[in-house]
């Protein structure tokens, strides 16, 4: 069943979800009927087990393969084609394994946001989980923002904190950090899409909901 929920003021945005692999992610998103419709998933890989559930749900998927272009700047080219055919009011990435040219993020900004497993800026890029744990931090998490042409640097939009166990693995801490994404990505494109979410003219993020009371997360905890 396709997602077509409107929002408050009536009207229904349009989101394009790009994925490389699994689509956990994804998946999530589909699973939480936000106030929007997802007009296609697109993936770099025709194997990516994502495009399997998108079908299930009754969404359009296309595949725009980075093998079959010479550089990073036609692919993205290609890619953006492939997107703007939607006509998406948001991007968003889940999962999706290919760093993009600031040409293509300047086409799409303030509307193409991404989900990292840190608490940005801590850990950007790859194994985020191993080098926690290597500096013995115990509270990690993950983190919604806008994509920009700094590697996962653009505006925050939400965070989720876990803490860090004496016995975690990087298996189990990324299972314990996925649980939470789960939890924030549907959260901050429903505040998109409800007209809650947007950047100023600085860059900086303008969320139009009353700020929760302020509490302290401590871990391990107090005695």
């Amino acid at each position: 069943m396709r997602h077509r929920h409107k929002s408050d003021n009536g009207t229904m945005k349009s989101i394009v979800i790009l994925i490389s692999g699994r689509g956990s992610n994804m998946q999530a998103l589909l699973e939480e009927h936000l106030p929007c419709r997802v007009a296609a998933v697109i993936s770099n890989r025709a194997d990516a087990q994502g495009l399997a559930i998108a079908r299930q749900h009754g969404i359009a998927t296309e595949v725009v393969s980075h093998r079959d272009h010479l550089d990073r700047e036609s692919f993205d080219v290609a890619l953006a084609t492939t997107i703007d055919r939607y006509h998406p009011d948001l991007v968003v990435l889940a999962g999706f394994m290919r760093i993009l040219t600031p040409q293509f993020v300047s086409r799409y900004q303030g509307k193409l946001i991404n989900i990292h497993p840190s608490l940005l800026p801590a850990y950007g890029g790859l194994d985020t989980h191993a080098r926690a744990l290597r500096d013995g931090v115990k509270i990690h998490g993950c983190t919604v923002h806008f994509v920009t042409h700094d590697l996962d640097n653009g505006p925050i939009i939400i965070q989720a904190a876990v803490p860090v166990l004496r016995d975690d693995t990087p298996e189990t801490l990324a299972a314990r950090v996925l649980r939470e994404e789960h939890r924030i990505y549907p959260q901050a494109i429903r505040w998109f899409c409800d007209g809650h979410l947007s950047l100023d003219a600085e860059g900086k993020v303008l969320l139009k909901r009353r700020e929760q009371p302020g509490s302290t997360l401590v871990a391990p905890g107090l005695e």
